[in-house]
């Protein structure tokens, strides 16, 4: 009976839902359950807030490049434009103003340029190059007037933009502001001007920009800082010519780009420079077709636009030449004043009833053409410019005006043969 009773209480005991044990969950430690007690407090705002001050403690702070240098305020005024060599020689920059994010890879002999460029803004255009051109400029005017230069350029856009011959209305600080933002982001790699040991040199034409403007959105100053590269090569007199102020009002890409070549190669020279059509057609990294690159060059020596030079197109053997030859109507200003009018056994000018005309003397003025500036043909660096394949001839690069060079149907382009000066041409 005992044991009946015993079983029985047993079996209401098992029956029990609550008596049934389950198996619990698996508590977490007591600091993660601190940490996720903390979060679920916290609103979503203040956790970001936390986590982005973590982790800005544990990133180095680095300051900017400009705070390391000395601001270079430019307040010269109108100085002469200046470009440097490198840039005029080979394909830094796109030919086109709709937006380009195909790299320039150009390679001959040990000269080794890659462009590349960022959806979002393209890669930098000839045209946004005026910046640069505009900077050198400057930077080369103070030096040969004894200031301090720096790689920080201080400015106001209207400065930039009046001496670029551009207009300084809102939509050109707008394109100006889009030319920086293209220049920033354009990343180069080259191996010109590198040492035994450093092979590639990485960097962008402006490292940083910053403008200065009011509440309104107008734009008072404006500050950059270029690259150490550029800035050695602009300092470097040797690396820097002269430009005509006429080339800020070409309107196309090639034609801009075919004066710096010009200037470049044939400088003025007498005898000037011949190029094959195929090889400037590498040299300048257009993605235009070859066909349609030597009809642009057709059209371009048809209207001779290049301030200083005159184009023409010949053909040898099957291949289209373009030949640049220095022209006597420069739009530089005179070297010297002018004291008096000479005339042939007149000793006045007049017309019948009129007084004597009289002449006013001009006052010196600044020369984009001294004669220092180009002490002898801009041969030095030729040495694979003007060769599309095989190898350059010594011949071809050494002084034209000491040994005429020898035409051969092989070279592709070379230094023109001597002619006398003057007379048509």
């Amino acid at each position: 009976m005992a044991m009946a009773r015993l079983f029985a209480s047993s079996a209401a005991a098992l029956s029990t839902p609550s008596a049934i044990s389950k198996p619990g969950p698996i508590r977490p430690p007591a600091a993660q359950r601190r940490i996720r007690a903390t979060s679920k407090r916290a609103p979503p705002a203040t956790r970001i807030a936390k986590a982005t001050l973590v982790m800005s403690s544990r990133r180095l702070i680095t300051p900017s490049e400009r705070s390391k240098l000395d601001p270079f305020v430019v307040a010269t005024g109108d100085a002469s434009p200046r470009d440097q060599r490198d840039l005029m020689e080979r394909p830094f920059f796109s030919l086109a103003k709709a937006k380009r994010t195909r790299p320039i890879l150009y390679q001959t002999g040990d000269v080794c340029v890659e462009v590349y460029a960022v959806p979002e803004h393209g890669m930098a255009t000839i045209w946004d190059a005026d910046v640069l051109i505009w900077a050198a400029s400057q930077i080369v005017e103070a030096e040969n007037l004894g200031l301090k230069t720096s790689r920080f350029l201080r400015f106001t856009p209207y400065q930039l933009l009046t001496a670029v011959g551009r207009q300084t209305g809102a939509r050109d600080y707008k394109l100006l502001k889009g030319a920086l933002a293209r220049l920033q982001a354009t990343v180069i790699r080259t191996s010109i001007r590198q040492g035994e040991h450093w092979r590639r040199h990485q960097f962008s034409w402006i490292n940083e920009w910053e403008e200065c403007a009011t509440r309104d959105g107008r734009v008072q100053g404006m500050e950059f800082v270029l690259p150490d590269w550029l800035y050695r090569g602009v300092i470097d007199r040797s690396l820097v010519l002269t430009i005509d102020p006429a080339y800020f009002s070409l309107t196309g890409g090639i034609e801009r780009w075919l004066y710096r070549v010009a200037r470049k190669h044939a400088g003025r020279q007498p005898r000037g420079w011949l190029f094959e059509v195929a090889h400037l057609h590498e040299k300048s990294g257009s993605l235009a077709k070859p066909a349609d690159f030597a009809f642009d060059l057709r059209r371009i020596a048809a209207r001779q636009p290049l301030p200083g030079y005159c184009l023409s197109i010949e053909r040898r053997e099957r291949r289209e030449l373009l030949r640049i030859l220095p022209s006597k109507s420069f739009t530089a200003p005179v070297d010297g004043a002018v004291n008096q009018l000479g005339t042939s056994g007149v000793h006045t000018i007049g017309t019948p009833g009129v007084p004597v005309s009289g002449f006013r003397e001009c006052k010196p003025q600044l020369t984009l053409w001294p004669g220092n500036t180009i002490a002898c043909p801009n041969l030095e660096s030729n040495l694979e410019s003007n060769c599309c394949s095989g190898a350059a001839r010594l011949a071809d690069n050494t002084d034209i005006r000491a040994q005429p060079p020898t035409e051969h149907p092989s070279q592709p382009s070379l230094p023109l043969s001597g002619r006398k000066t003057g007379g048509m041409r």
